[in-house]
């Protein structure tokens, strides 16, 4: 069995450590924990590994978030991986930060990274898993807000939070969807 996971967000330093990144940082975490390294492929960092006896391939887009679906799909196709075996890592401005939710496809919900992929994919029926990144900024400056920095209180609970994250897509990948969410969806 092979699994495609996918953390959205943007490539350069000055992204780093937005909400719009939170889908980096969460496999960044995952590819620490089992200690394996990115390299810079073709439109994405990648990088593959063993879990539970299941391949597991791990990407981060260097297309940049609205483009996020050329490189899913490359990698979808260039390593066979069936859409029930993608899961997408995704910040939400429509939970409220602390807030983490598995779905099994959806809209894109205005979400660019989302929007690109379901336009390659040209279909919604793909899992995500959704960062809530929260949505206190002031009316048209939501761009501003998912490109800043967490907050010193946010910062504070962000490891735990990714840690739960990390929980999330090992459970996705062992148990599916179904029992993944009745476990973690509150």
């Amino acid at each position: 069995m092979k699994y495609l996971v996918i953390g959205l967000g943007n490539i350069g330093q000055e992204y780093s450590d937005t909400r719009h990144n939170v889908g980096f940082m969460i496999a960044d975490a995952w590819a620490k924990e089992v200690a394996a390294g990115f390299s810079n492929l073709r439109l994405a960092y990648y990088t593959e590994f063993a879990f539970k006896g299941k391949k597991i391939y791990l990407i981060k887009p260097t297309t940049y978030m609205n483009l996020s679906g050329k490189a899913l799909n490359f990698w979808m196709q260039e390593l066979k991986v069936p859409i029930e075996n993608i899961l997408v890592l995704v910040d939400d401005l429509a939970l409220p930060f602390g807030t983490i939710r598995l779905k099994p496809k959806g809209s894109a919900a205005g979400h660019n990274g989302l929007k690109s992929i379901e336009s390659v994919l040209e279909s919604q029926d793909y899992a995500r898993l959704r960062f809530g990144v929260g949505d206190n900024f002031p009316k048209g400056r939501q761009v501003d807000f998912v490109l800043s920095g967490f907050d010193d209180d946010e910062q504070s609970e962000l490891p735990a939070l990714i840690d739960t994250s990390v929980e999330i897509i090992k459970s996705f990948i062992t148990s599916g969807a179904e029992l993944t969410m009745t476990k973690f969806n509150k």
